[in-house]
């Protein structure tokens, strides 16, 4: 019966440390969303440093995590044992111990080379924009981060690049495409795709409600681009020289000039602007000019001494801490914006070049 007993509970012991196994689902549920996180906020900090690096005129470099191994190693052991004492009674002893291993290996690469730079300064498509809207997004904000004209009138083509010593051209622009986006929301105007005279062919079109034609809005909106008043659909085209009274022509900027045009929010510390670290732009007063009247309202980024502690993401450069706000939601959905386009524009790259391994866990 004692020899029975003692079985017993060896088995049970056994039986608890091979219950374990369950360790192996957990680490799923609870590593995959630590990896998740990990890489979100990794990708969004890359992000806001080239911003602040095209501010100061730096190289831009792109690293991707191109794949994470992790390895998870569970050992349970076991070890029972009985004793007879002198006065004929048994003493049992049982052990048990679990050890528990992860060794992630991350492997990064480059994005870099002949394909990837063609598509970081091709200019973006209409389709691209198109799909953008669709997915949400504000016209104004579309625009204003992709368009460098609109039928003449110019979005601080000049932000194209690194900063200009001069003042851009930027107001009309911007009051057109906040007209836009009071229609957008009044769900007064829609862009959208049309066939054209070949089955194969289509076109990018921007068209009015017929409740909103004559509507104070749109006829500014005319006015400003040169466009029919009374008329509902106006094409959108890439071709240079051809908008007129039923088209808008458009430029659009490549994934990199939008990309130097959102840096131009960055905030320098008033030490580097001094040190001629950074280019400030001037009138032809020599006044300094504040680029946030051509970013506000699309992105601000904050320089600080120290790690704000309202921070949605930071990054240390120079010395200083460059960071979003987590209540500027604005900001922020610029932010996620700049993300849509990049993943867009260089996603179905291959990246090239040396690979880097890292096995984090050893």
């Amino acid at each position: 019966m004692r020899e029975a007993l003692a079985c017993a509970l060896v088995s049970v012991a056994i039986s608890g440390s091979l219950g374990c196994s369950a360790v192996g689902p957990r680490s799923v549920r609870h590593g995959r969303a630590r990896y998740n996180i990990a890489i979100q906020q990794t990708n969004n900090e890359q992000l806001l440093l080239n911003l602040v690096r095209l501010r100061y005129r730096d190289t831009p470099y792109f690293l991707e995590v191109a794949s994470v191994a992790t390895t998870f190693d569970l050992t349970a052991s076991t070890a029972g044992a009985v004793e007879l004492t002198e006065a004929d009674s048994y003493t049992y002893g049982i052990e048990t111990g679990i050890s528990y291993s992860e060794q992630p290996t991350v492997t990064y690469t480059p994005l870099q080379g002949d394909e990837f730079v063609t598509q970081l300064m091709s200019p973006v498509d209409l389709n691209t924009l198109l799909l953008l809207y669709h997915s949400g997004w504000s016209i104004e904000r579309i625009f204003r981060v992709c368009l460098q004209s609109m039928n003449g009138l110019k979005n601080a083509p000049s932000a194209s690049g690194p900063t200009p010593s001069r003042v851009p051209v930027y107001e009309q622009f911007r009051e057109a495409s906040t007209l836009l986006r009071e229609l957008q929301v009044r769900g007064a105007v829609e862009m959208g795709q049309v066939p054209g005279a070949d089955s194969n062919e289509t076109f990018v079109e921007l068209q009015i409600a017929e409740s909103e034609v004559d509507s104070t809005q749109v006829r500014r909106l005319c006015e400003l681009l040169g466009l029919q008043a009374g008329q509902r659909s106006f094409r959108l085209t890439t071709e240079v020289g051809h908008g007129n009274s039923d088209r808008i022509a458009v430029v659009t900027r490549s994934l990199m000039a939008s990309l130097f045009y959102v840096s131009q929010g960055v905030e320098a510390p008033p030490e580097d602007e001094m040190l001629g670290r950074v280019t400030v732009s001037r009138d032809a007063h020599g006044n300094r000019f504040d680029w946030k009247r051509v970013t506000g309202g699309l992105m601000q980024i904050h320089s600080h001494k120290h790690h704000p502690a309202n921070t949605y993401v930071g990054v240390r450069y120079r010395g200083t801490w460059f960071c979003i706000h987590d209540d500027d939601l604005t900001s922020k959905s610029t932010f996620s914006l700049l993300m849509q386009l990049f993943a867009l524009q260089a996603g179905d790259i291959k990246a090239s070049g040396p690979v880097l391994t890292l096995p984090v866990g050893r």
